[in-house]
């Protein structure tokens, strides 16, 4: 969530929501299939997670009843396996890099700058 593209503030918050509900999504099935292998939910791998609930989240849609049942299972079961492991002693700093664009930003209409290129004329943006 580190990039909101939304540009009112209702969407924004919106936006905001959705990312929560995704979140809490991710913990539920974690504590889900943790609760399967019998370890702790911060014992199993967030992203492993939630690469599988997207990966899975398109075929499963489709299916209904007892099909669904044995499908969410599989997963849980698929899941309680990738465990973090312990590493004592490893830190990273919480921080990114953000690297500079190599291009400028258009801040003009499409047509303006795409007749000021075909002119000739040096396009700034």
């Amino acid at each position: 969530m580190d990039y909101l593209s939304c540009k009112t503030p209702a969407m924004v918050e919106r936006e905001i929501w959705a990312h929560l509900l995704a979140y809490n999504l991710v913990r539920k099935v974690t504590a889900q299939a943790a609760q399967l292998a019998g370890v702790h939910p911060r014992g199993l791998s967030f992203k492993a997670t939630k690469q599988a609930i997207l990966a899975g989240w398109q075929p499963v849609t489709t299916l209904e009843g007892a099909d669904y049942g044995r499908a969410a299972k599989a997963m849980l079961h698929m899941l309680r396996t990738q465990k973090v492991g312990n590493r004592p002693g490893r830190s990273e700093p919480r921080a990114v890099k953000r690297r500079p664009k190599e291009h400028d930003l258009l801040t003009k209409p499409r047509k303006e700058a795409q007749k000021n290129l075909l002119e000739g004329k040096e396009w700034r943006g």
